[in-house]
C-alpha cells in the first residue's frame, strides 16, 4: 500500500469531503479513497458509452409510459444504504 500526501488542500475542499464521507457513512480516508479508485477505474468512459447506446435502444420502447423520476429512486436506494456507486 502506499500513502499519499496532497498538500495545500484548500479547507472548503476538505470539508465538501467530509460531507460527502458522512452522507456515504464513510470516513473521509475512506471516503478519498473510493474516489480515486473510481476514478482510476478505466473502463469508466467504456461503461457510460454503452449506457448511453443502451438507452438509444431503450428509449422508444418505453415512449408513453409513466416514469418514476430519478430523484426518488435515488433517494429510495440510499435510503436502503446502497452508497458504493461511482
Amino acid at each position: 500500500m502506499v500513502t499519499i500526501n496532497v498538500p495545500r488542500l484548500d479547507d472548503d475542499v476538505v470539508n465538501r469531503l467530509k460531507q460527502r464521507a458522512a452522507q456515504n457513512n464513510r470516513s473521509l480516508e475512506g471516503e478519498v479513497r473510493h474516489i480515486l479508485q473510481c476514478a482510476a477505474d478505466d473502463d469508466m468512459a467504456a461503461k457510460r458509452a454503452a449506457f448511453g447506446e443502451a438507452m438509444k435502444r431503450l428509449r422508444p420502447l418505453t415512449e408513453g409510459r409513466k416514469h418514476t423520476p430519478a430523484e426518488v429512486l435515488i433517494r429510495e436506494d440510499r435510503d436502503h444504504g446502497h452508497r458504493d456507486n461511482c
